[in-house]
Formats: C-alpha cells, structure tokens, sequence
C-alpha cells in the first residue's frame, strides 16, 4: 500500500479535527486518534499514555496494532519507565531510529512485538501534559520523518483539544444529573415531610420513603427495618424483593444490627464476605452489595434503611447515595418517633381514662354498695337480737353470713380496682397484701422481692408494677389450673426486672382468643419505656417485664420498640 500524500495528510488531518472536536465521549476520543495516528504517518502499532495525577507514571495505556492474545502474553502495561519515561520528564515530541539503541532503553519483555522506529508527542492540555502519543514500526522499515512528527503533533493537538471538550461535556452532564437529582430529592423530602405532617398511617409513610429513596439511589431493593427489642423486623420493602414485610432477624447476628449500634452508614461491597446473614433472609435474593444507612432519633436508634445492588453493572453505592439516604433515613425515623409518640400519647389516654373508671367504680361501690350491704347486716342483726321469734331462724343467721362474705368479696373488688395500700402505705406493703390475698385464694406463691428496690420509684412506675403483678397472678388463679407460683422483683443493669412464673397448663399466645389482660399489660410496660416477654408451654408460663428506672417516660420514649399486637 502506498503512503499518503501530503495533500491526502492533510485533508486527512482536517476531516479528523472536525470528527474528534464533535465526539463526546472521551473513550471513543482516545480510540479514534489511535486509528488515525497509525493511518496518516503508516505506523504498524500506537498506543496513548494517560499520566497519573502527579504526572509523574502512566496511570493508563492504550494500545492499537496489538491483538488480545499478544497483550495477554506480553503481561503488564507498561507505567513509564525506560524511554517512555523520558518523554514524561521532557514532553517534547522524541523520534528515534532505534529505540533499543536510547540510553534510557530497557528493552523489551518476553514475546513482545519486534518494535525500531520510534515517535513519541506529548498531549497537553491548557499548559499541562496529559499524556503521550507513541507511533512504532512504519511502514518498509523506514523511520519517521518530519512530516509523520508534524502530523502527530498536529493529532496530538487535535485531541488535546477533543478531550478537553469532553470533559467538559461529561463534567456538564454530571452537574446537569446532580442537579437534577438534588431536585427529585428535595421534591421527595418534601413529599415526605408532608406525609409525616398527617402521620395517620406509619406504614404508608415508611413505603413512601422506600419507594423514593430506591429511584434516587438507583437500588434493586430498598428496605426499612424496625428496632424491636433485640431484634430487626422489616417494616417497609420496595424493588425487586419479597414482601418480607414482620420477618426478624436478630440484630446480634445481622450487619445492618452493627450498623444501626455504631450510629454510622456502612457501604458494603460484596455481601457474601461481609453479611452475616443472606440477604435471602430479608426476601432480598442474590443481592451483591449494600448501603445501610442506621435511623437514629434524638441519639436513639430506630431502625436501618438498607438499599441493595446499585444500579447495573454490580456498581457500589457512592458516597453521594449515601448521603442521600441519610436524609432519607432521618425521616424514617421521625415518622417512627411521631407515630410512636402519638400512640404512647393515646396509650396513655386510654390507660388513665381506665384507671379513673376503675376509681370511679370503687367509690360507687365503696359507697353506695359496701354501705348498703353493711346496713342491711346491720337491720338482720338488729332484728333478731330484738325479735326473739326470729333470733334461732337458720335463714336469717345464713342471710347474715351471706352477706358478710359478700362484703369482704366485694371489699376485695374495690381493693383490686383502687389499691389505697398503694397510696397509703407504698408499693412493697401494697404488693405483700396481693400476694396474701392470692394465698388465702389457695395459690401457693413464693416471693423474692427486696422492699429497698421498691424505694424511691416514680408513682407512675409504682403503679405499673402493681397492676403488672395484680394482672398475672389473677391469670395464674382464674385461668391457668396452678398450684405454685414464683414472683420476683430484682434490680438489673437498666432498672428493674419483674417476673412471674406458675406451674399451669399454659396457653397459646398468639391466639386472638388468649388475651387474659395481656395487651393491657403490655400497654402498661410499653408507656413505662419497657420491654414485656411471655413464654407459655405444657409446663407453665413465665411473664417478664424489663422496667427502666431514673427517667421520665417521655424521655425513654424516643427510641422505645413499639408495643406489640
């Protein structure tokens, strides 16, 4: 094949400034002036360093002429030594007729391509040297010329400037995308906080911020995971995942539980080598990387918003995805801490308008009943200490301790719906009166309660314990088909631990027909900041309440696991 002319060099030349100054993308940049390099000046083989930011090595090399199996033999690019390196110290254009002859030259590895001839031009762009363009081996062994050095720097000058442009276009466009998605973030924040303004339905809040937060990360799955006691449960799922919607994993075993305790964001890029338990678990399958963003409320913390497998590709998530779902997972946990709080504060309503009721109740019976009763006893005897013909009758004598024991029955009603023990003489006297009256009951009961725990706590939390007691051992008589029981009241690391265990025939817990007061318990223990355990089997039931001790309610409140159903 004959060399191009000089005319056909330079129509050539101007056809591929027009091409290269029109092409965007920086890639095809770098491929096309590989190509044409070759073609005007008849090199056999070009390749194009691109310079490390100290612009001291070749961060990458771009090869044309070499076919894959030659590069897979030839093993690692080169990082600018030798005479490349001496084009990076002095970037100015270098001919060689030999380059195995330059002092600087280290030769070649095995299996390379056979390489004399040789030019070198420097890329600079707007002052500073980007990178280098190398031509080998021309055409009959000839060496490089004036014209094929004129030309190269003239390509060397057409892509400094086609690579600058895109840049500048790429640079463009991601400003263009940020923007773009800094304003779907804001339109979602506010979606978001508008939803929380009327936080009616915490479950639709929650799969709103799934669903946003998925499309602005670009995730295959977005889910929310709640805090309850020692566990995760998910609580919200959007993407290509089950709806995994109450499963719990423990958050001892579970990285996004390490996360949630750190208070700290944890991008993980190959879940396999790092999760504890498969994603699987979650309904999430052949998930490959994470962002865990933890929810935290007023330092306590709420739950995880866990975002899997960014966009195509296997790509891991970016510090800007995090910073995204962080405000993402700030909300979540508002509306957490809002619905909460909107139901401790009906929960409370509810457990106050009750305990008045049953004040209420107990003055009425105490005195218009109580009092009736009593009188009545009172005219019978009367009647048969004055009226001798009726003072041996069997049936007044039995109406009169009829109606003693109903009285004392009905003083133990109003002593359950009002315990004035309890506000009389304090908790430890109020709870050794219950457990008395429960034995008279026939229930044998043994207690380990330390009446100097029970000193000096809040009368919210007096009341809580007694009523806790109260409602369980009540079960354990009515309900249970028990002989013995256990009660025990102990100080733990956060507060106060109280217990009670029998030895009935136990019962279903999760059956909507067992309730036996359990919800009433656990509303109690939930308003109180606390935690409420029920195991129930063939061989008994075991109630365990976990009650912090030193804090107002309201401040234990924020980061509280919501009361079970």
């Amino acid at each position: 094949m004959n060399p191009p002319s000089e005319d056909d060099k330079l129509r050539r030349l101007l056809e591929v400034g027009r091409g290269l100054v029109s092409e965007l993308d920086t890639e095809a940049v770098l491929d096309r002036i590989l190509e044409e390099a070759r073609a005007i000046t008849g090199a056999r083989y070009a390749a194009l360093g691109v310079l490390d930011e100290p612009r001291t090595a070749l961060e990458r090399f771009i090869t044309a002429g070499i076919d894959e199996s030659t590069h897979r033999t030839i093993g690692d690019l080169p990082r600018g030594r030798g005479v490349l390196g001496a084009l990076i110290e002095d970037p100015r254009p270098l001919r060689l007729a030999d380059v195995g002859v330059h002092p600087q030259s280290y030769g070649f590895p095995p299996s390379h391509p056979r390489m004399e001839t040789f030019l070198g031009v420097p890329i600079v762009i707007r002052g500073q040297a980007w990178g280098n363009l190398y031509l080998t081996e021309k055409e009959g062994g000839e060496g490089f010329d004036d014209a094929d050095q004129e030309a190269a720097v003239v390509m060397a000058q057409w892509a400094a400037t086609a690579i600058e442009n895109a840049r500048l276009y790429e640079s463009s466009e991601r400003r263009r995308e940020e923007a773009e998605r800094a304003v779907l973030g804001l339109r979602a924040a506010r979606d978001i906080t508008d939803a929380i303004a009327g936080v009616v339905e915490v479950d639709k809040v929650l799969e709103l911020i799934v669903k946003r937060g998925r499309a602005l990360v670009e995730a295959r799955a977005v889910l929310i995971m709640l805090k309850e006691g020692d566990d995760l449960v998910v609580a919200a799922v959007a993407g290509h995942a089950e709806d995994s919607r109450g499963r719990r994993v423990p958050m001892a075993t579970f990285t996004c539980g390490a996360a949630l305790e750190r208070r700290r964001p944890e991008r993980i890029s190959d879940l396999s080598a790092h999760s504890r338990i498969a994603p699987t678990e979650l309904g999430v399958p052949d998930a490959h990387n994470a962002l865990l963003v933890p929810m935290v409320h007023r330092g306590a913390g709420v739950g995880v918003l866990a975002a899997f497998d960014h966009g195509v590709g296997g790509r891991t998530f970016s510090p800007e995805d995090e910073q995204l779902l962080r405000t993402f997972a700030a909300s979540a946990a508002n509306a957490v801490a809002i619905h909460r709080s909107v139901e401790a504060d009906r929960l409370r309503a509810a457990v106050t308008a009750a305990d008045a009721e049953r004040a209420r109740w107990a003055r009425e019976l105490h005195d218009q009943t109580l009092q009736a009763l009593g009188a009545l006893r009172v005219l019978l005897a009367s009647a048969q200490r004055r009226n001798p013909a009726v003072a041996g009758d069997p049936a007044i004598t039995e109406a009169i301790q009829n109606i003693e024991l109903e009285i004392d029955k009905l003083r133990e009603i109003i002593t359950d719906l009002r315990p004035t023990l309890l506000d009389d003489l304090g908790l430890g006297p109020a709870i050794e009166t219950l457990l008395e009256r429960r034995r008279i009951d026939g229930l044998e009961i043994v207690a380990s309660v330390s009446m100097e725990d029970l000193e000096g706590l809040a009368p919210e939390l007096e009341i809580v314990i007694y009523r806790l007691l109260q409602e369980a051992l009540t079960n354990v008589a009515r309900h249970a088909d028990a002989t013995k029981a256990r009660v025990l009241v102990r100080p733990s690391d956060e507060g106060l631990i109280v217990e009670i265990q029998d030895d009935g025939a136990g019962f279903d817990a999760g059956s909507p027909t067992s309730g036996f007061g359990l919800g009433v318990m656990r509303e109690r223990v939930y308003l109180a900041g606390g935690q409420l355990e029920l195991d129930s089997g063939a061989d008994g039931t075991t109630v365990r309440a976990y009650l912090p001790v030193g804090k107002p309610v309201a401040d234990r409140r924020s980061g509280a696991d919501q009361v079970a159903s």
